[in-house]
């Protein structure tokens, strides 16, 4: 079947989860995760999809991350770190320890558990954003919350990964200088953004005006060109190039265009003043169409096509992947909740929201499943199917808690 075709399928699939969305006033992202899975397995999307899907799905994480960035306030978010450090730690230790100590419980293969922990213990920070924006939710200060903490999860998940992989695997032991280098490319890629945001973009306004050739640069000259007919290719293409930053430094390319979408102000797009026309407003309108109605969704159609199903199989590990799911959602909710609030200072109903929006796995969970599984055959079939259905329960889960929980939650 050609590439497409394919795309035709998935686009179908998007477009039959949007109207059950809006037929059933369900988030369309469980609409997307529910119908992947079930085109996969009745045969009408392909069980593996081709590598331009795969990317394209790539690219719609991207464009979504970038456009929630885009809408958030940078001040607000720089405040939320401050806020997050024990939502990041105690909602990312609680989730590895469950999920270390069940694997040995069910398995008794240490490495099989370490890796299992190292799955559970990333929140999908892509798919409870979508889902907090489907409610109109992601400006809250919970939805900052959740993304910062997620941020530092990331930071610490990848420290880990880094770590502990080539270690299970036998490739390398443990070592300070790996330990550093880990941390010093956060640092660093974060510094490099801070470079960007505050001096790169307004060079021509800041302290680097004075800088041969750099002093000439203005992001706002770039957006102006050919009046505004270019201002969305150039976000979109700071969007992949701080992006593919991120992926050098170690980083999913999501959350560099989190980042990317963080550091554009609206000053920026304050050009043709004597247009009657919102030249900022404009972009946002045309990057949330393409972020969340034709590119985005076909990431998490991608996502759900990732659960394949096998009778014998499923049966078989079904109640160990119950179990493991009962104590992760309540382990992370709790987790994350508590430390919200008592590390965090939020308010009780926005902790609730902060612990059900920690609760989902995506990227960072299937990279470490496919290290232990596909490349080094460390993990069995029967780890691989339970933390399979774990992760997309709790994907599930995330914006059906957050729609239950709405009714509670005050967003002013």
């Amino acid at each position: 079947m050609h590439d497409i075709a394919v795309l035709a399928l998935v686009w179908t699939t998007v477009f039959f989860a949007s109207y059950l969305a809006h037929k059933t006033r369900l988030t369309p992202v469980l609409w997307y995760l529910f119908c992947g899975a079930l085109f996969v397995n009745i045969g009408f999307l392909p069980e593996v999809l081709p590598v331009f899907i795969v990317d394209f799905a790539e690219l719609g994480i991207i464009i979504i991350m970038f456009a929630l960035g885009f809408e958030e306030n940078t001040a607000n978010f720089l405040q939320g770190i401050k806020r997050s450090w024990g939502i990041a730690f105690f909602g990312a230790i609680t989730p590895f320890a469950i999920g270390y100590c069940a694997a040995n419980i069910y398995w008794g293969d240490a490495n099989t558990s370490l890796f299992c922990g190292l799955a559970m213990m990333a929140t999908a920070v892509s798919l409870t954003m979508v889902s907090l924006k489907s409610e109109g939710l992601n400006n809250t200060l919970a939805a900052t919350g959740i993304m910062t903490s997620a941020v530092l999860d990331d930071i610490a998940s990848l420290a880990l990964v880094a770590i502990l992989v080539p270690i299970a695997t036998g490739e390398a032991t443990v070592s300070i200088q790996g330990i550093l280098l880990v941390l010093g490319k956060a640092v660093a890629f974060f510094a490099l953004v801070t470079v960007m945001g505050g001096w790169l973009f307004p060079a021509s306004q800041g302290i680097t005006r004075k800088i041969p050739l750099l002093g000439k640069l203005n992001l706002r000259k770039v957006l102006a060109m050919a009046k505004g007919e270019y201002t969305v290719l150039s976000l979109l293409l700071i969007a992949v190039l701080v992006g593919l930053l991120a992926h050098e430094f170690g980083f999913h390319p999501a959350v560099g265009a989190y980042m990317a979408g963080l550091i554009i102000h609206r000053e920026y797009f304050d050009f043709h003043k004597d247009e009657d026309k919102d030249y900022y407003q404009q972009a946002r309108e045309i990057i949330d169409n393409v972020a969340f109605s034709w590119i985005g969704p076909v990431f998490f159609v991608a996502l759900g096509s990732k659960l394949l199903f096998d009778l014998d199989t499923f049966l078989s590990v079904l109640p160990e992947a119950l179990m493991l799911f009962v104590g992760l959602f309540i382990g992370q909710v709790l987790s994350a909740a508590l430390a919200a609030r008592y590390t965090g200072n939020f308010d009780w109903p926005a902790s609730w929201m902060i612990g059900f929006g920690m609760l989902g796995r995506a990227e960072l969970a299937f990279v470490v499943m496919d290290i232990a599984y596909v490349q080094h055959h460390i993990m069995s079939v029967e780890a691989f199917y339970t933390l399979m259905l774990v992760a997309f329960m709790l994907n599930l889960s995330v914006p059906l808690t957050i729609r239950w929980h709405k009714r509670h939650f005050k967003t002013v």
